[in-house]
């Protein structure tokens, strides 16, 4: 069997220019992400030994930004033009023109050294992810006003020396093991009142604590989310997770009302598609009329879900939540298959436990969801990945143990299910 071949990530501005770049496709696999100046527009995988000429490399870049530039075309409320053209032929200088107009509401002329959030790292044992994590934030153009470290049940004072290291960061040790449980004590000792969540895992975009506060500028918005873009593809477990459990959630803004909750209800609605809790934000108040996160969905309990079961809490209650594609993270991908699989086992533990709490919320389709798609689902891929169950089929087993242990977890703790 041949082994899996890395793939390398390549940021094209196209701002610098419109021609073929250089790849190297022999002996590994390419993914493209483009932009325009700040903002992120589209991505397309190119496969290991796939050659590209000009012509085929303009109609994956036009595919893949296509959306994007519809999307910011349609909010400018400008007319149609022959940007794909301008593409093809390199008009390099028609197409800035164009696009520097096209991009002007998102754009920014000045920008503060500081905004006023309150960035939440939530650590337990990293300390070489957590230096790196504090020293990005500290050197951001725009820092967030508040950095809060909440060491989660650590096992040692490493965290705590770390950071000894940056003066301005606020440590607190939370004895009780559990993310969301640490989530819960970030959130109240916040002083701003914006509260964002940043994993000690991730990078973000220089702009990034500006883009959250900016989100935050309208009155109707009560939570966010973030693009999140691999940071790395370099094994077949970050394959298989950008591939098919990405926390990519597209180039266009989105925003989730109460209707898409009463869109999808019957089918139980899938807000674990709204974003990733590896970027995400909300208003400190919200806290106080929706409830903190719930610690049954905790990390070593439930699994997980915490956020998206946050994110259903606040549609039901009539707020606003905005999916906003220019504030940026970089996520490190595990890069052991096993270690992707027990990150799998608890995704979907943690999804049947907290698609059960969200029924016991409000009635929905979760239980056709959980008994009948989910199966049938399971029953195709499982019959499609046969015999050898490879890329998307390796985790097939896991995902059901997972969904079935949730189901376990949820039916023993129900009594202690948020009502």
């Amino acid at each position: 069997m041949r082994n899996h071949l890395p793939y390398q990530i390549s940021h094209i501005y196209l701002h610098e220019g419109l021609s073929l770049p250089s790849l190297s496709t022999h002996d590994q696999g390419n993914y493209l992400v483009f932009w325009w100046h700040d903002v992120a527009l589209g991505h397309v995988f190119v496969a290991p030994q796939q050659s590209l000429t000009e012509t085929s490399y303009h109609d994956k870049l036009i595919e893949a930004i296509s959306p994007a530039i519809t999307f910011y075309k349609n909010q400018a409320k400008m007319s149609p033009t022959a940007w794909k053209e301008w593409v093809y032929q390199k008009k390099s200088l028609a197409l800035e023109t164009r696009l520097n107009n096209l991009f002007s509401p998102v754009s920014q002329d000045a920008i503060p050294d500081r905004v006023p959030i309150a960035a939440v790292i939530c650590t337990r044992d990293r300390p070489s992810q957590l230096q790196n994590c504090l020293s990005m934030l500290l050197s951001l153009p725009c820092r967030p006003q508040e950095i809060i470290v909440v060491d989660n049940a650590p096992s040692n004072d490493a965290s705590a020396e770390v950071v000894k290291q940056f003066g301005e960061v606020t440590y607190i040790k939370e004895p009780r093991p559990g993310l969301d449980i640490a989530r819960n004590t970030g959130a109240r000792d916040a002083q701003a009142s914006i509260v964002a969540y940043v994993d000690d895992d991730v990078t973000v975009h220089p702009l990034w604590a500006y883009q959250v506060w900016k989100t935050f500028q309208d009155p109707g918005i009560a939570a966010m989310t973030g693009l999140v873009i691999a940071s790395e593809l370099k094994t077949e477990a970050q394959f298989i997770f950008e591939k098919h459990w990405s926390f990519n959630r597209g180039y266009t803004d989105i925003f989730y009302t109460p209707d898409f909750i009463q869109a999808t209800l019957s089918q139980g609605p899938p807000v674990w598609v709204i974003g990733a809790g590896a970027n995400m934000a909300f208003r400190k108040e919200l806290f106080e009329q929706v409830g903190y996160f719930d610690e049954l969905l905790d990390v070593g309990a439930a699994g997980c879900s915490g956020d998206s079961e946050m994110w259903y809490r606040i549609l039901i209650k009539g707020y606003t939540i905005h999916y906003n594609p220019r504030a940026i993270a970089y996520h490190e991908h595990r890069r052991e298959i096993e270690g992707l699989k027990k990150q799998i086992f608890y995704y979907m533990r943690g999804h049947a436990a907290a698609a059960l709490i969200q029924q016991r919320q409000q009635k929905a389709g979760y239980i056709r969801h959980l008994f009948w798609r989910l199966p049938k689902q399971y029953a195709q891929l499982l019959k499609s990945g046969f015999p050898n169950y490879r890329y998307r089929h390796k985790t097939l087993f896991v995902e059901m143990l997972g969904v079935l242990s949730g189901l376990n977890y949820y039916f023993k703790n129900r009594q202690h299910a948020r009502q």
